[in-house]
């Protein structure tokens, strides 16, 4: 672990991502400028800023079980009353939001696990956003496939709209993540691992390359694989459409 947070300390966040997600999400939630938010699995804290420009007088409540993570999102937001840090379980969300965020980590629950037991957290109307690691073709490469072996839980979009209906939700809209959002990722990755690798002991050198590997991997089969962004809410007999 002591290799894994020499590369990823201080980054700015921990998967793909980027404010316009945020912005879209929010937009097809309906989020008001009030509306108490719940960003879970935070991270360090990288869509904050976005998740409070969608709710300016509203409150955002980020919380991650890993303390490294949350005291690098306190030490940037320590100061702003309308944010609350918290070293917390995400399968747990105690009180209620209007919009619960969920960025790059549901998987560590499941989409139709996850989804149950944050329906207690859901104000009335509430909705949830999340995006989800996916398969965009039936014929994936080998060099995809043996990326992913860790998940085999992976699916594509129907098979997440499966796991959303299974757990009694139901689709507003959803929409792959741009190249932009994995950039904004790889990025600082990149000049970390170039600064990094000169001297690098054994241990730093594998963590090194397999997130080398995880860049040029999908640089090289993005048509393939990425994460998919849904945004979801309680199913009601009116259903929704996809957007």
């Amino acid at each position: 672990m002591t290799a894994f947070f020499q590369l990823h300390r201080d980054l700015p966040r921990e998967g793909p991502g980027e404010a316009a997600d945020v912005a879209w999400a929010a937009d097809r939630a309906g989020v008001a400028d009030t509306a108490r938010i719940v960003d879970v699995a935070c991270g360090p804290g990288g869509d904050i800023a976005a998740l409070l420009e969608a709710a300016p007088r509203g409150h955002v409540t980020a919380l991650d079980l890993t303390a490294h993570f949350v005291d690098a999102a306190r030490a940037r937001w320590l100061d702003d009353p309308r944010v609350t840090l918290l070293r917390a379980d995400m399968a747990s969300i105690r009180n209620e939001y209007d919009f619960i965020w969920c960025a790059g980590a549901i998987y560590f629950i499941g989409i139709t696990e996850a989804l149950t037991a944050w329906r207690k957290a859901l104000r009335p109307g509430g909705i949830v956003a999340f995006s989800e690691a996916c398969w965009f073709t039936d014929t994936p490469s080998d060099r995809a496939v043996a990326h992913w072996r860790q998940y085999p839980a992976m699916t594509d979009a129907d098979g997440i709209a499966a796991r959303i209906s299974a757990a009694g939700f139901e689709t507003v809209a959803s929409r792959r993540l741009s190249g932009a959002a994995w950039e904004t990722y790889f990025g600082p990755i990149d000049a970390r691992i170039a600064a990094l690798r000169p001297g690098a002991d054994v241990a730093l050198a594998a963590v090194l390359d397999e997130a080398e590997e995880e860049a040029a991997c999908w640089r090289a089969h993005s048509d393939e694989y990425g994460y998919l962004l849904s945004v979801v809410r309680p199913a009601s007999r009116s259903g929704a459409g996809k957007g």
